[in-house]
């Protein structure tokens, strides 16, 4: 499995908490990070538009992209939400390899050495 990155945009800090601990919890994601006070430029409805928002960056594993996408737009209280997968082409290969055994629970994290059988 390739680690992804993805990329989400919610209303404020408490929404991308809440969507955050959801797909933690439910091992779709391996962990999030919240970053506060980013703003967005954009047209809507054929008006340009300026809000305050959040920004949920959440790590996890290729075979877990599609649902962790399908959760998180049941989960996303926008009509279209921002919601993009990038890859992730290196990085720590310990951390990497984390994100993996994250999202596969006990077993994973047996398999990587970081609890025992």
């Amino acid at each position: 499995m390739e680690p992804v990155l993805v990329y989400v945009t919610a209303a404020n800090t408490d929404a991308a908490r809440r969507m955050a601990r959801i797909v933690v919890e439910e091992r779709l994601a391996a962990c999030a990070n919240i970053l506060n006070g980013m703003t967005a430029i954009y047209r809507w409805n054929g008006a340009l538009q300026e809000e305050h928002e959040a920004v949920l960056l959440l790590k996890t594993a290729s075979d877990r992209q599609e649902a962790l996408i399908a959760r998180l737009r049941d989960l996303h209280e926008y009509e279209v939400p921002c919601i993009v997968a990038i890859p992730i082409t290196a990085g720590n290969p310990d951390f990497l390899r984390w994100i993996e055994a994250e999202t596969r629970g006990i077993e994973g994290l047996r398999e990587i050495g970081v609890l025992k059988p």
